[in-house]
């Protein structure tokens, strides 16, 4: 576990007034890193292709069990199942990004609250699969936290993926209505 020094604190050692004071070191979270690009790739496919798992079997239990703790305890299978019943109904199977790129629209981001940002779209014809993603570092492993998905047209789903400033990927926790802690609009084929 984890302990923090207090600026100027010293160590219990030193406490005695006759011994030489020191600062101790100032404690620093330590700072997530972006992965590198084929870190990144697996993350965004190996998420999309377990939420398409999910959406062709039904049960959302492995998407959740692999997402954050926090994305846990916002979501059971029955709300994802519900979050994602508009996509599971179009019958669409997401498998084929594994022959494309993922293309960023922006650049990948560390949030100020700590989260990894992953935001772009795989250029599948005739729909393009977009997506905008937040991850928790949790034990060393970067874990969903959020998640948005659409399948559109590539005209549209440009708009969709890139062409919006902001943070439209809902938190876990957050009141997500219909989105619920992932916000779901999944196209592909």
């Amino acid at each position: 576990e984890k302990t923090k020094s207090q600026p100027g604190a010293q160590p219990a050692a030193e406490t005695d007034p006759k011994a030489p004071t020191r600062r101790a070191p100032e404690a620093t979270a330590p700072k997530s890193q972006i992965p590198d690009g084929a870190a990144l790739r697996i993350l965004i496919r190996r998420t999309l292709l377990t939420l398409n798992d999910a959406n062709w079997s039904g049960n959302y239990s492995v998407l959740r069990d692999l997402a954050s703790p926090d994305f846990q305890s916002a979501n059971n299978p029955a709300k994802l199942a519900t979050v994602f019943a508009k996509l599971r109904s179009r019958n669409l199977d997401l498998a084929p990004i594994l022959l494309f790129e993922p293309k960023l629209v922006r650049q990948p981001q560390i949030t100020e609250t700590g989260m990894l940002r992953l935001s772009g779209f795989f250029p599948t014809r005739p729909q393009q699969v977009n997506f905008d993603m937040l991850f928790q570092q949790v034990s060393a492993r970067w874990r969903l936290f959020g998640i948005a998905v659409t399948v559109a047209p590539p005209k549209a789903a440009a708009a969709a993926a890139g062409g919006k400033k902001g943070n439209n990927v809902k938190k876990a926790g957050g009141n997500a209505g219909k989105k619920a802690k992932s916000k779901s609009k999944s196209k592909s084929k």
